[in-house]
Order: structure tokens, then sequence, then C-alpha cells
């Protein structure tokens, strides 16, 4: 899973990184500015967000992130304690909302509740397609009770195109959340992987639900559809 920090203390930022790192694979921003640019990628399960922050607060990020329908679950992290705070947070979209300082036990719990409300990553260790069952624990799929043997990222795109059924992921999308903003590897990576993983799929006649749009990206759809 992956988790965005936008926060500006950066001894608090790497903190917060060292408390989760089992968890979630971080990225981290230290402006609004920053954050909104990373958080505008839609590739995150979740996002911490102080509100007091350089260049644009926190209310003005989550406000545009929201105007952009991006749905991210988002947790406002602040030293303020004040009623008047916490509404103008959850008015703007906010998901939940943390006071510093705050305990290493509260901040994972938290996060918890968080993606186990949205995809239930915590707790739900079997992804279901269909007939196709996948097992975040132990990475293996199966379709119809038979084994489909997949390599690591062939098994984290088709975990990706599952939690986003229905929605077209473009290759950007699909390259940053896989592969992570700094990898040398080039984009072409994505055509590739989501070629063999059809490749892999296509014995069971489930090759059909991955759909193509040329130039943009990708969908796992239930109608089965021909590429576009």
């Amino acid at each position: 899973m992956k988790l965005l920090i936008i926060e500006d203390d950066q001894h608090l930022s790497q903190s917060i990184k060292e408390t989760t790192e089992e968890i979630f694979q971080t990225e981290q921003a230290f402006d609004g500015e920053e954050g909104l640019y990373l958080a505008e990628q839609g590739i995150y399960d979740v996002i911490i967000l102080d509100i007091m922050l350089p260049k644009m607060n926190g209310y003005e990020v989550l406000k545009e992130l929201r105007a952009l329908d991006i749905a991210t679950p988002v947790i406002m992290l602040t030293a303020k304690d004040g009623i008047d705070d916490k509404i103008q947070g959850f008015k703007v979209g906010a998901d939940d909302y943390l006071v510093k300082p705050f305990h290493r036990e509260e901040l994972l719990l938290r996060l918890e509740v968080m993606v186990r409300r949205t995809a239930g990553a915590f707790k739900e260790s079997i992804l279901v397609f269909k007939d196709l069952q996948l097992n975040v624990k132990n990475k293996q799929v199966s379709i119809a009770g038979e084994e489909v043997k997949l390599n690591g990222k062939q098994f984290d795109l088709l975990e990706y195109f599952i939690h986003n059924k229905n929605t077209i992921l473009t290759k950007e999308q699909i390259f940053d959340r896989i592969w992570g903003f700094e990898s040398d590897t080039s984009m072409t990576v994505v055509e590739v992987y989501a070629s063999n993983l059809r490749k892999s799929l296509k014995q069971f006649g489930y090759d059909q639900y991955i759909k193509t749009f040329r130039g943009l990206g990708y969908m796992l759809t239930d109608n089965g559809d021909d590429h576009v």
C-alpha cells in the first residue's frame, strides 16, 4: 500500500514514515503545492495532511483534491484542537483528524481504520473478481480453484486493477503506483506487463476483462468488451 505524508516538519514526517514503513510504501511532501501535485496522481491508499503548510495550507490542498474528484482518504494532522478547525477540515472533505502530539499506536489505528473502510486491505486478505481470487498475503492467484502463476509486478498490477475495477487507470498512474516516481525504468514497462498479464490470464478467458484505451491506459471491467 502507498501512503503520502504532506508535512513540513521533516523530523515529524520522517518519524511517521518510520512508524508506518512495515505497512506502507511512503512518499513525502514538505509543502502544500508539492503535496497537491503528488496527491493528484490518485495512486495513494491514504494521505496524512498537515494543516499549517507553506505555499498552500492543508484546507486548500484538500479542497482542491475533492474538487478533482480524488476520493483518497485523508487524515488531517495539526497542532490545533479547536472545534472550528475540525469542522472546517470535515467540511472540505477530511475523513479523520489527528491532533499533535499523538501516540504511534493511535496513528496506526487510525490508518488501519481508514484503509479497512475503503479497501479492506488490513483485514481482507482475499480480493475477488468473478471466479478469480487474489490472496494479498501469500501472493497467490487462482481462477475457479486453479492456480494462476504471476510474477511480482504482474501480481501487483492485477491487485491494482481489482482495487480500481471499472475505473480507467492511466499508464502514468500505473507506473507511479507499481514502479514508483523515482524508478529508472521506462514508461513502456507498463505496456509490457499489461500484455504479459493478459497472456497469463488468457487460458482462463480472463484476458478479455482488461480493456485497453489506446494512448491512455487500462481498465478492468465486468463486461469483457474488446479493446477500444
